[in-house]
Parts: C-alpha cells; structure tokens; sequence
C-alpha cells in the first residue's frame, strides 16, 4: 500500500510534509522512545505519560503509513507486537540532535536549567 503523503509528494511544501509527520507531540514523543530499541504496545504507552490507548494506536498507524516506524506481530498467544523504527525514522536523528542543541542553547540563554528525558 502506497503512503498516503505519496501521491502529494511532488506538490509538497517540505516544511508542510516536517509538520505533517512530526507536526504533533505524541508522533515525536513514539519516534523518541523508539530511537534505542523495539518497543512493545504497552511499554511504549508507558513511557508516554498521558496518552490513552485509541490515540497512541492512532498514531502508530499514521506513523507506519508514512514508513516512519515499523510493527511486527509474532506469532504467539498471547499475540506479541513490537514497534520499531525504519530507515526513514532513524533518518531522522539528525533532526533531534539538532533539536537538542538549539534547545540547550535557549535554555542557557534565558538562564534555565534542562530536564534530561
């Protein structure tokens, strides 16, 4: 099954396809807890503190569309399923670090201390 951004592709602002992959906290938060290892349903809503299990489930669906992260059901009983990142998800790194430098630069700049997360 094609993406659903594809068939736009050639039209798109790429600011515009930034926004619509990573344009919300919960996508960018699964994309996070991805970034080491496969995670399973349940320890990834963990993770992510206040998200219920329709939103998530929402949004690994669009994330696996867009070929941004992958999910694997193993054939057991109970059923097991585990979400990890593609290739295109793991492209995306880059992105974070840089993400993580501008903003210990700002805190530092206004005299604020990090989280680590």
């Amino acid at each position: 099954m094609d993406s659903p951004l594809k068939s736009d592709i050639k039209s798109k602002c790429l600011i515009d396809l930034f926004i619509e992959i990573l344009g919300n906290k919960w996508n960018i938060l699964i994309i996070w807890h991805l970034r080491n290892h496969a995670l399973r349903f349940t320890d990834l809503q963990k993770k992510m503190h206040g998200v219920n299990s329709n939103t998530l489930t929402s949004h690994l669906r669009e994330l696996e569309d867009q070929k941004i992260i992958s999910r694997v059901m193993f054939p057991e009983i109970p059923p097991r399923v585990e979400y990890s990142l593609t290739e295109n998800g793991k492209a995306l790194f880059p992105v974070f670090d840089a993400l993580r430098i501008w903003g210990t630069h700002y805190l530092e700049s206004e005299g604020m201390k990090m989280d680590v997360c």
